[in-house]
């Protein structure tokens, strides 16, 4: 190996591609960085709306019911997800104070 191949600069063409590149990779972070704010944002403001609308459909879903004389289907699906998720709920609190605990 020769000395000046150690001390030698990269040429203007190389700095250059580098500079696009690291300027490239900023670039699409603010993107992507953009377009999730954007979903959360998005998603936080419809949730009212999504709500509203579950809590009208389970109205409407309990008169049909009624008048069928039969019982409402997202009761049954409703209280196994909840059932579900207060399990769920219970074994993670329980695993991580049982593990995190300095006794």
């Amino acid at each position: 190996m020769h000395p000046y191949l150690i001390t030698a600069k990269p040429g203007r063409i190389r700095r250059a591609l580098t500079g696009v590149r690291v300027w490239s990779v900023r670039l699409l972070a603010l993107t992507v960085m953009t377009l999730l704010g954007a979903a959360v944002l998005t998603v936080r403001c419809v949730r009212p709306v999504i709500n509203y609308l579950a809590t009208r459909a389970i109205y409407i879903e309990l008169w049909a019911a009624q008048r069928l004389g039969r019982p409402p289907v997202s009761g049954f699906v409703g209280a196994g997800i909840t059932d579900e998720f207060v399990r769920e709920f219970h074994r993670a609190r329980t695993a991580t104070a049982s593990t995190g605990s300095p006794r």
